[in-house]
C-alpha cells in the first residue's frame, strides 16, 4: 500500500496525474512477478490475491483491497476472479487479449469482465484495471496492468494449486501506458 501513500507527495496539487493537459508520469513503470495460491484447497496463510496499487500478492482474508484473485473451478482450470466476481462490488476489471505482452503499449477503456470469472492457460496475456483510486487531485480512476501467465499447477501438494504471473502494473493515476520506463497516456 505504499504507492498510494505516496501518491498525495509525487502528484503535488498542481500535478493532475493522467490529466489529458499534457502533465507528465511520475513513476517508472517495470515488471514485477507473483505467485498466487487457489482460493479454494490451500492454505489461508498464502496469498490468492494481487493488489495493483500495491504491486504484491495479498491474502485475501487480510488485505483492505485486492483486484483480482486466482482459484480452479470445479472443472479443473484456472480462473482469475475480478472483484465483482468475488461479489465484492464491480470495481476491478479483466480482459484476455491475443496480443503478445510485450507489445501491448495502452490499456484499453472498455470491455473488461467485471463480475465473472476468466479462465487462463500458460502464456494468457490479460490486461487488468483496479478498483477505483482516488488521486490526489480528488479524480477517481484506475490503474492499469497487464499479466502474462507463466505457469500454473493445478495439482495438490505444497507447491501446488498455483499461478505464476509478470505484471506490469501502471501506477500514474488515469494513465493507460504499458510498456517499461516512464508511460505516455
Amino acid at each position: 500500500m505504499r504507492y498510494l501513500m505516496l501518491l498525495p507527495l509525487a502528484c503535488g496539487l498542481a500535478a493532475a496525474c493522467g490529466n489529458p493537459s499534457g502533465l507528465t508520469a511520475y513513476i517508472s513503470n517495470s515488471d514485477t512477478t507473483a505467485s498466487l495460491y487457489a482460493l479454494s484447497g490451500t492454505p489461508v496463510s498464502l496469498p490468492s490475491g494481487y493488489s495493483i496499487p500495491a504491486r504484491q500478492a495479498v491474502r485475501t482474508d487480510a488485505a483492505s483491497a485486492f483486484d483480482f484473485a486466482f482459484d480452479i473451478d470445479t472443472a479443473g482450470r484456472a480462473v482469475l476472479l475480478p472483484s465483482g466476481a468475488l461479489k465484492l462490488g464491480r470495481g476491478s476489471g479483466l480482459q484476455i487479449t491475443t496480443q503478445k505482452f510485450d507489445s501491448i503499449k495502452y490499456a484499453p477503456t472498455g470491455n473488461y469482465i467485471l463480475d465473472s470469472a476468466v479462465v487462463v492457460h500458460d502464456s494468457t496475456v490479460i490486461i487488468a484495471h483496479s478498483t477505483l483510486v482516488t488521486c490526489s487531485f480528488g479524480v477517481a480512476t484506475y490503474y492499469y496492468a497487464k499479466l502474462l501467465v507463466v505457469a500454473i499447477d493445478t495439482t495438490s501438494g505444497p507447491t501446488g494449486r498455483r499461478i505464476d504471473l509478470k505484471i506490469l502494473p501502471d501506477l500514474n493515476c488515469g494513465f493507460r501506458g504499458l510498456e517499461a520506463g516512464l508511460p505516455r497516456n
